[in-house]
């Protein structure tokens, strides 16, 4: 399980990540309205306060957060809770440092108070700063919006719906063999109010949501059990990614449904069931060399951990550690034209793409989101940059993927949707597989491990087939796939088409001390990977 997603887990998941000052409420309650007027009087107050005082920047973050998650197993509902957390960040520039100061007092008396204090802040780490603060331009855009595009508000759906609709999965599981099952739902919906001293006035209203599951299956005379999850991602998007559309299905080889921008949880975990079972006496792998077909559903972790976070600035430059290490794409390997991947590797950094888990219309500085390469044709191009970063990497405009958790947290570089983009030339997933002499096919995510320069990795999965002489044969278990980051791209000698493009994503991404929370989507097309060394995880050295 992803060191981070193990939160959705915890009580923490269960508590809807619990942010700072979240209080429980009922679920009616998550639909209340914002008082608009009220947010624009009390960002003016801040930032009139903050100039007043000194400051030569200031943004203010008015922001309303809700959390709603439901947890059952077979037959019973284990826990139900609403959280909202409200109040006002305030970040200012005092004599070229950085002071940043938040309070969950409402009113405008309250939000001047916590601007003074913002600025006495910076004054005082004024005096141990060695360089000033470099902050890139952003021209303000005056009083705009942005909305997740959405069909049904998930927070509008009665909590009854939702209780029976897991609760019908977990009968489904049940009935077609299951042992054991537990589904959840987690809904997140981010009201954010932003101003600055630029002259923007920003308005979002950002909806995410997952339904996670897993599937046991017990051989009751050995007791030896195995388990698979769902294949759903979590998306950024209305409940209606949940509507089952035929169209957001994609029919791949073995008999696996994947999933694209709809879910179709009943068919997904019945079909988790027969393969659960079907892992209780599949072969264990054979240790060596395979050529590898990674399906998105698989491929998009390895894409978060040794792509997306090695190329985030701030862990290239030393600056965050938290959460497995810096970054072996030191900036000395863009100036040389690092060879990243193959000739057909391209990654991008994108925080507008629909339905992604990243998808805003501004990021928590005030910068419009956009899109921008980070691997070209194979070669490491680009990194990840706030205001206060971009100056080093010779650049004059924020990359626009600054984030944070909370009104209480401090916004500082998150990782985009970093994708690698499908392939140009006509390729079906059957086509790729065709060629394939002696290969394997992996669908889930799986436990991971990766060093603290992002440079050595091993990955597993949920659902393993052999594949022999272009021909999918069989399931089997056991696999993990173990990779050196710049070997690894380098021998993807194939990628599908633009059809086959799915997002993956990690719900609970965790980054920097104190540890925040982010959601980011990952795409992809199934990909190929020529000779990877996959290793026996069932095997025993003692």
């Amino acid at each position: 399980m992803d060191r981070r997603d193990f939160l959705s887990f915890s009580a923490l998941g269960l508590a809807g990540t619990m942010l700072p000052f979240s209080r429980v409420i009922a679920a009616e309650a998550l639909l209340a309205p914002v008082d608009g007027a009220a947010r624009k009087a009390s960002a003016d107050a801040a930032l009139a306060a903050a100039r007043q005082a000194g400051a030569s920047y200031c943004d203010v973050r008015i922001g309303r957060y809700l959390r709603q998650s439901l947890i059952t197993r077979e037959d019973k509902v284990q826990n139900v809770v609403n959280t909202e957390s409200s109040g006002i960040g305030i970040r200012v520039i005092v004599d070229g440092a950085w002071g940043f100061a938040a309070s969950n007092r409402p009113g405008t008396d309250a939000a001047a108070a916590t601007a003074r204090q913002a600025v006495a802040i910076a004054r005082a780490n004024a005096r141990t700063r060695t360089q000033p603060v470099q902050l890139a331009p952003v021209a303000g855009v005056g009083e705009v919006s942005w909305r997740t595009p959405l069909r049904k508000n998930a927070m509008e759906v009665p909590l009854k719906d939702k209780v029976d609709l897991l609760l019908g999965v977990n009968a489904a599981a049940l009935n077609a063999g299951a042992d054991f099952v537990a589904s959840r739902m987690f809904l997140v919906n981010e009201q954010k109010y932003f101003a600055s001293t630029d002259g923007s006035y920003i308005d979002q209203d950002v909806h995410r949501i997952w339904l996670p599951f897993t599937v046991t299956a017990i051989d009751k005379a050995s007791g030896k059990f195995r388990t698979r999850d769902g294949l759903s991602a979590p998306m950024g998007m209305g409940y209606e990614y949940l509507d089952s559309d035929p169209a957001g299905k994609f029919a791949l080889p073995g008999g696996v449904t994947g999933y694209g921008r709809s879910y179709d949880v009943m068919e997904d975990v019945v079909a988790a069931t027969r393969q659960a079972r079907a892992k209780l006496s599949a072969p264990s792998v054979k240790p060596g060399k395979y050529d590898l077909v990674l399906d998105p559903s698989n491929l998009f972790l390895t894409i978060h951990e040794n792509v997306g976070h090695p190329l985030e600035l701030d862990r290239v430059l030393g600056y965050e550690a938290n959460y497995a290490g810096t970054s072996f794409a030191t900036l000395d390997k863009r100036e040389a034209g690092f060879r990243w991947g193959s000739g057909i590797v391209n990654f991008t950094a994108d925080k507008t793409e629909p339905g992604s888990l990243g998808a805003v219309g501004f990021d928590d500085e005030g910068v419009k989101t956009r899109r921008w390469d980070l691997v070209k044709d194979g070669v490491l191009v680009n990194y990840q940059a706030t205001r206060d970063e971009v100056h080093i990497l010779g650049e004059n405009e924020s990359h626009g993927c600054s984030y944070a958790d909370s009104w209480a947290s401090v916004q500082f570089q998150r990782m985009a949707n970093v994708s690698l983009a499908p392939g140009r030339d006509k390729l079906s997933v059957a086509e790729m597989i065709k060629d394939v002499e002696n290969g394997i096919y992996i669908h889930g995510r799986g436990s991971y491990s990766i060093d603290q320069q992002r440079y050595n990795a091993q990955f597993g999965g949920q659902l393993f087939y052999e594949i022999k002489n272009g021909q999918v044969t069989r399931q089997i278990e056991d696999v993990a796939y173990q990779i050196r980051t710049p070997e690894f791209w380098n021998a993807c000698a194939a990628i599908c088409d633009q059809s086959d493009y799915r997002l993956g994503g990690s719900f609970f991404d965790g980054k920097g001390q104190p540890g925040q929370v982010s959601a980011v989507s990952h795409g992809s097309a199934t990909s190929r990977f020529n000779g990877i060394n996959v290793i026996n995880t069932a095997r025993s050295l003692g």
